[in-house]
């Protein structure tokens, strides 16, 4: 891959609703600083900005390096400093953490043509927190194992408002999950061993499908009761103290002005994007086939989050789901159906 190329990638992970993190550094030199004492990260976006600013404020040396220098500023003014490449970053320390958009992106920080495989050291620690397809994570796994590191897929759950409390959970695929777990501790609050590498992916992709397919069910729940007469917070206080309740209903309520500090509560902005949701819904749908797996309520979750990536809602919040069923009904009425 062409850096050009590279640059390419990166620029449009940045651009997605999790973008790419820069590690940043003051150029630490291994005579003034300890490089095990020195974090990388890779992927300032809505979830790695704030789990790189959970570093820092733990007392943590961080480097990022990101194409989006807007993001490498904000952390730099916290206390972070950067490298131009992962290239570059993989010399300047033996622990790195990356919260990439897709398993492309994932391929090129690590093993492209300005990757971190070209100068990682070895015993270095590398700790995938994206949501990408296990077999990738295997891959990078079998690479970093040629230049004596370690590569870890370590997926999060929680969302933007965990990660920014350092509440997520983590869960870790590999083979050093206690030197894993004291990094990833100061970005959450469990921190969840899967087994080998791949397992964390696969439990994220479970964890990910029946999300979506709550996310629909409660988005469906809210829209019928609006359309009944009932007011939505009164709705969701019944929802939520009754069988009904789930994490949708009362953390991440997808009816705008139900839970304040969430994206239904601005306009469906930041958050964790449809067409990421729909990039992991694929994996449940690959994952499904490969093991001969029936999941007739993902594949349809899967389905109507391609149609709203289809439809302008792919950079919004998944929980827009709600407004999209609520403008599919406008417009038929609009339509005489």
């Amino acid at each position: 891959m062409s850096g050009r190329v590279f640059r390419s990638v990166l620029g449009f992970a940045c651009t997605r609703n999790m973008p790419c993190t820069t590690l940043l550094v003051r150029s630490f030199s291994a005579t003034s600083t300890n490089m095990s004492d020195v974090v990388g990260f890779i992927g300032l976006g809505n979830m790695g900005s704030h789990m790189a600013r959970n570093l820092l404020k733990k007392k943590i040396k961080v480097i990022v390096c990101d194409v989006n220098a807007v993001a490498v500023t904000a952390l730099k003014e916290a206390g972070a400093s950067s490298v131009e490449s992962p290239e570059e970053l993989g010399s300047q320390t033996k622990t790195i953490v990356s919260m990439l958009p897709s398993s492309p992106n994932v391929y090129s920080v690590y093993a492209g043509k300005k990757g971190i495989f070209n100068t990682v050291q070895e015993g270095s620690l590398l700790l995938d927190c994206s949501t990408i397809d296990p077999d990738v994570s295997r891959e990078m796994e079998k690479e970093a194992a040629l230049k004596g590191a370690t590569f870890m897929d370590c997926p999060v759950s929680g969302g933007v408002v965990a990660a920014r409390d350092a509440l997520l959970t983590f869960m870790v695929g590999g083979k050093k999950f206690e030197d894993a777990q004291k990094i990833l501790h100061h970005m959450g609050k469990n921190i969840i061993n899967c087994g080998p590498i791949g397992t964390g992916g696969a439990a994220k992709i479970c964890n990910n499908m029946l999300l979506a397919v709550s996310m629909i069910g409660t988005a469906e729940t809210m829209n019928l009761g609006l359309r009944l007469g009932l007011e939505p917070k009164l709705l969701a206080k019944i929802i939520n103290s009754s069988s009904g309740r789930c994490w949708s209903s009362e953390v991440y309520n997808p009816c705008p002005g139900v839970v304040m500090g969430i994206p239904s509560a601005n306009n469906y902005q930041g958050g964790f994007g449809s067409e990421l949701m729909a990039k992991d819904l694929s994996f449940a749908q690959t994952a499904a086939a490969s093991s001969s797996t029936p999941i007739p309520l993902g594949s349809v979750a899967h389905q109507m989050y391609r149609i709203m990536c289809n439809s302008g809602y792919a950079k919004k919040d998944f929980s827009s789901v709600f407004q999209f069923l609520q403008q599919d009904h406008n417009e038929g009425k609009k339509e005489g159906k």
